[in-house]
């Protein structure tokens, strides 16, 4: 038995784009179990963003779970906008999990938005440059601690790490190297791989690349919207087995 994983992130949702994803969203029955949305689903952080987002999401035949982004925060209304998905059926993570029976498969999430920090050969400064970069840094490392005791707690068949910053190089090749310690961090792999995942899915690096894994050897997805260039991807996930 497979459960079939659909997952998008970096809508930058606004007019010029409203109704790009509809019609793909409403045959989602036909191609997938359960959809995933890895932040930036916002352009702005604006309410009036997340209003089209969610005519965007309306009636979607499948469950819905997201986190949200890094510009999904830039007016300090994350918490609106969270709120507003989950009237619309959304189940939002930060920093928690839920478990769906989908396909006759328990499938459980454990979400966070991440942050950055670097990689090996790519280390991250968190004591120089803005208020804001110094926060992303240091949310980095803190977030893949939440995200580890999250997964762990999941007593299902499949685990998913669902989160908004790149937990690997792999997927962020694409993108300029002096930004890599910005994109994520290695500390989200590592969390990923002690949390016993199946999957990990992620967006926010928009020149990056689709597929990559941990050093563990999870399977992780860049789904950012520039990277795809489709609606969504589906991915099939089995207990125990690799991505397909």
């Amino acid at each position: 038995m497979t459960v079939r994983v659909a997952a998008i992130a970096d809508l930058h949702m606004r007019p010029l784009v409203a109704g790009t994803f509809r019609h793909a969203f409403l045959q989602l029955a036909d191609h997938a179990d359960v959809l995933l949305l890895a932040g930036d689903l916002t352009e702005g952080g604006r309410i009036a963003e997340a209003e089209l987002l969610c005519a965007e999401l309306a009636h979607v035949p499948v469950p819905m779970v997201a986190v949200l982004g890094n510009h999904d925060h830039d007016r300090k209304q994350g918490y609106r906008i969270a709120a507003m998905l989950t009237a619309h059926g959304v189940q939002m993570l930060e920093g928690d999990s839920v478990t769906l029976e989908l396909a006759g498969i328990r499938v459980g999430i454990a979400g966070v938005m991440g942050g950055s920090g670097g990689y090996p050969g790519h280390p991250g400064d968190p004591d120089n440059a803005s208020p804001q970069h110094r926060e992303r840094m240091r949310r980095g490392p803190l977030d893949a601690h939440i995200l580890e005791q999250a997964l762990e707690s999941l007593d299902s068949d499949i685990r998913i790490a669902l989160m908004h910053f790149a937990p690997v190089i792999d997927t962020i090749v694409g993108e300029p190297i002096r930004i890599y310690p910005g994109l994520g961090c290695q500390e989200l792999a590592t969390a990923i791989d002690r949390g016993g995942a199946d999957l990990a899915v992620h967006g926010h690096a928009h020149a990056g690349t689709e597929s990559g894994q941990t050093p563990g050897g999870v399977p992780v997805r860049n789904v950012s919207y520039p990277v795809l260039r489709r609606p969504y991807a589906v991915y099939t996930v089995e207990p125990t087995a690799a991505v397909a």
